[in-house]
């Protein structure tokens, strides 16, 4: 049976997939039936499949976590000692019990197959193995789908020119009395797209003093709406700790700050006309032309101001059917024809953005869609569409376009798009956490040289691309830093959720029923979003793969029941404990989850991790960023399938931290040096030569042999992307330590760079960074112009120089130089006095950041050349450089008039 067992495990791999095609199948066909009966009878069968397929994953994963046992188990002579044959024997046990079941359950499953088979006009095989969208087309058009944008920008939003003129006239003119502004619509009509566009226009931006744009969830706390505004006001600038602050001192310290602003606080998707009567104090009506500025569904809402207010409601309209169309060309045809209908699709256009009634969210959609489809398809789409939106209904003819879009997608797409489910409502997603957690469940393989986490990326922008997922914030390289689903969409999420039991989310109202599907195992995940007492504690029998909390409240009695419950999850692969209020010393029940593949307890207090961390072999990801833990285990060096390390660990005098064995590591985010014997560490370091990311600090001068070795470890991450390295973090520049790296071969991956420490001369193989996007030089107190190595970079978008030279002045000259910089930073320039910028240089300037450079008396020379800024942002200046630009009559202030938000 032994022997047998790793056939009868290829085997049922092979049903799996087979299995899973299936359940897509199914889950397309019921959603597309007509007849509630047939519909009804195909979730039955759905529902079949998938306790088919849970049974089979718990098998192969049991099967995989005892083979890992043995392998690791070297039984030697066991016939001389009986401790080591016992432990030798009882795993074999279990390999000769899941041998059986692994043959009988391959047999049952070969029953439900053929009683569940598919049928629809194709033979039998084509049904098992899927609908013809699972796979991916053809090869060109994902190369274009690839290079689309990630969002529909400014000059593709269609339809909002007249509301957008008529909102930022009645935000900036008007009565001094506080007011309170409302756009209303129903959902997926554009209400946050045209308010954003509103927000972020120069005009509102330089018309207020303060900003702050809030998203109000249907379930949002009065405390943490008041802490999201304190810290768009302060940013960070205040010096209390926003988060331990009780309400009342919260209200205080709001009506402080706006006593004296005109500020504008946008306030998105508000449900209910509770919020006014929790907060209408704390917003003070100080007759400066205050703004309040909301979007909702409910008319009723916006009325309801009136009470304390002067109130000014926008009902948004439909678009008519010429901004329909366009719209749709922009989202369609943005590939093959620049955004233009060629003439043969225009008449199956325009009836498919008929159907679509002027809805911006289903019109982007559909186009999403259709601009991944063969041009044969689209009338045959067309006519399938038509039954379902023609007599329904807006909100209900949007859930049938999100369904069909969603039935669209390839199959491996589906489960990714499903996770967004998991997170709660309003939840803003950190594009990296997510790509984690994707490649931890499985949702993605590796692609010949492409690494799951590149594959995972391309996932990501693909949902973008189809409109499905929106992007909330961008790095400055443009990759997607976080993003959310659209409401709609995410009602649609939860309920196929809970239909193919892809996870139940746990909620204050819905206790019992979340216990009762947890213990029947009818749930692969779940998501905990509330603090009720003894709720986790109730778990016994729990199939459970994945556990994700957020709560950020105290959870009660629930702490301890959070360390006991993994022990009841051996086959957990994700455990998701970041920003809960967790506490002590690492659960040594965590080290029975031998199957675990991430792990996070980011911003936690949790106080260390133990020596047996080397037990969860399988470790993909492990997170224990802003925690106490600050040193490494010796034992770390056995997770030999880790990825990602991020912490911040210090690494201690001749120890053996274990890093090098970390072979499969991409992420090493960060790690301190306190030694001046860094050599084991460096040439540790060394072996990783599939980093993408390294944050390394040494507390010492880094020239000489520690420089020396350290480059030559570097020079061995040929894949690196981004690079962070320091010497002596104590700012004081007269004791900051020397840094001088020259790396023999610069990686043309490099994107990002971070130096810290004094430098003999600027190294020159910088200037030789041809992606270079970003670069930070700190305390660098060089002697000679850095500008003039910088400039050569082609790539560059920001750049931050922090006392990193002593000269007096700064010359950014007109040429082939900087083409491209959006972010320039100087910082603690003790010596410069002069900036000048040619007209013609820095022309994509859009932020400008002066901070602590005393002897600068006056505006950069040649400021009003750049047509592009937008931010001006001085801190620390001179009094006789602020008040030159501070008023409108002031000595200066012409040259900086044209740019919307400067910060003084």
């Amino acid at each position: 049976m032994i022997r047998r067992a790793p056939v009868e495990v290829e085997t049922m791999k092979k049903q799996l997939e087979r299995i899973q095609d299936m359940i897509h199948e199914a889950d397309r066909k019921a959603s597309g039936e007509a007849d509630n009966l047939k519909r009804d009878e195909i979730k039955e069968m759905m529902k079949e499949l998938i306790e088919a397929s849970f049974q089979m994953e718990d098998v192969l994963d049991e099967y995989i976590l005892c083979e890992q046992q043995l392998e690791s188990r070297d039984p030697g002579c066991v016939a001389f000692n009986p401790e080591e044959a016992a432990n030798f024997i009882r795993p074999m046990i279990t390999r000769v019990q899941l041998a059986y079941k692994l043959q009988h359950l391959n047999s049952r499953i070969r029953e439900t197959k053929e009683r569940c088979q598919i049928h629809d006009g194709s033979s039998s095989e084509q049904g098992e193995c899927g609908s013809s969208s699972g796979g991916y087309q053809d090869p060109i058009v994902r190369n274009l789908r690839e290079q689309a944008p990630l969002y529909i920008k400014e000059v593709d939003v269609v339809g909002f020119e007249v509301p957008k003129a008529d909102l930022i006239y009645w935000l900036v003119e008007g009565q001094e009395e506080r007011t309170v502004i409302s756009v209303v619509g129903m959902g997926g009509q554009g209400k946050t797209t045209l308010a954003r566009k509103v927000f972020e226009s120069k005009e509102v931006i330089a018309h207020f003093d303060c900003h702050a744009w809030i998203t109000v969830s249907q379930t949002f706390s009065v405390e943490g709406l008041l802490r999201d505004m304190l810290r768009h006001f302060y940013k960070d600038t205040f010096v209390a700790d926003i988060s331990t602050m009780d309400r009342k001192s919260l209200e205080d310290e709001v009506r402080k700050y706006l006593k004296l602003k005109r500020y504008v606080v946008f306030l998105d998707d508000i449900w209910d006309t509770k919020l006014w009567d929790e907060i209408e104090y704390v917003m003070i009506d100080n007759t400066k032309r205050s703004r309040i500025f909301i979007t909702t569904r409910k008319r009723e809402v916006a009325l309801y101001f009136k009470k304390s207010s002067i109130v000014k409601v926008h009902d948004l309209q439909l678009l008519d059917e010429n901004k329909s169309f366009e719209l749709f060309c922009k989202k369609a045809f943005w590939s093959d024809f620049g955004g233009f209908c060629p003439k043969e699709l225009k008449d199956v256009s325009l009836e498919i953005v008929k159907k679509c009634e002027g809805l911006p969210l289903a019109i982007a959609v559909i186009g999403g869609v259709l601009s991944t489809k063969d041009q044969s398809e689209w009338t045959s789409f067309s006519k399938n569409l038509s039954s379902e939106l023609e007599n329904n209904p807006h909100l209900d003819s949007v859930t049938k376009i999100l369904i069909s879009s969603y039935d669209e997608l390839p199959s491996n797409l589906k489960p990714c798009l499903l996770y967004f489910g998991i997170y709660p409502e309003d939840y803003v997603v950190n594009s990296k956490r997510l790509i984690r957690q994707w490649v931890a469940e499985g949702f993605v393989k590796q692609q010949g040289i492409k690494s799951p986490e590149e594959v995972a990326e391309k996932y990501l922008t693909e949902l973008i691309h189809r409109s499905l997922v929106h992007v909330s914030s961008l790095a400055i390289d443009g990759k997607v830093k976080s993003c959310r689903v659209h409401d709609l969409l995410r009602e649609l999420i939860l309920r196929k959720i809970e239909e193919l039991n892809f996870c139940h989310c746990m909620h204050e109202d819905d206790h019992d029923r979340s216990m009762s599907l947890v213990l029947s195992g009818k749930s692969r995940r779940l998501s905990i979003a509330t603090i009720s007492r003894g709720l986790l504690g109730n778990t016994e029998s729990s199939h459970i793969r994945s556990l994700l909390c957020f709560t950020k409240g105290e959870l009660v009695d629930n702490i301890d029941s959070m360390r006991r419950i993994p022990a009841k999850y051996r086959l957990l692969k994700v455990l998701d404990c970041e920003n809960t209020p967790f506490h002590g010393s690492f659960p040594e029940t965590y080290l029975n989850l031998l199957h675990l593949k991430y792990l996070s307890f980011n911003s936690t207090r949790i106080l260390n991790l133990p020596e047996s961390i080397g037990k969860l072999e399988n470790l993909e990801t492990l997170d224990v960023r802003e925690t106490h833990i600050d040193c490494l285990p010796s034992e770390i060096g056995k997770l030999r399938k880790l990825r990602h390390l991020l912490g911040s660990f210090i690494s201690e005098d001749g120890r053996e931290c274990g890093i090098g064995s970390l072979e499969s590591l991409r992420t090493l985010n960060k790690i301190h040096s306190a030694s001046k014997f860094t050599y084991k560490l460096v040439h540790e370091l060394g072996k990783l030569s599939q980093l993408r990311e390294l944050r390394f600090s040494y507390l010492l001068d880094l020239q000489g042999e520690q420089g020396s070795a350290l480059c030559y470890s570097i020079n061995k991450m040929q894949h690196l992307e981004k690079l962070s390295i320091a010497c002596d973090s104590n700012t004081n520049s007269q004791s900051q330590g020397f840094l001088n790296l020259h790396l023999i071969s610069p990686q043309p991956t490099l994107r990002k760079l971070f130096l810290q420490g004094r430098l003999h001369k600027f190294p020159e193989w910088i200037s030789e960074l041809k992606n270079l996007a970003q670069l930070t030089l700190s305390f660098s107190m060089l002697a000679q112009d850095p500008l003039k190595s910088v400039k050569k970079l082609p790539n560059l978008l920001s750049l931050t120089m922090d006392n990193c030279y002593k000269g007096e002045s700064l010359h950014f000259q007109d040429g082939e130089y900087f083409q491209k910089l959006k972010h320039l930073k100087l910082e603690q320039f003790n010596l410069l006095n002069s900036v000048i910028i040619d007209k013609g240089a820095l022309q994509s300037l859009e932020k400008l950041v002066l901070w602590f450079i005393p002897q600068l008396k006056a505006v950069p020379s040649g400021i009003q050349h750049l047509e592009k800024l937008l931010v001006l942002d001085v801190s620390g200046m001179p009094t006789k450089f602020k008040s030159s630009i501070k008023s409108s009559g002031s000595q200066e202030h012409w040259i900086i008039k044209h740019v919307p938000q400067v910060i003084v």
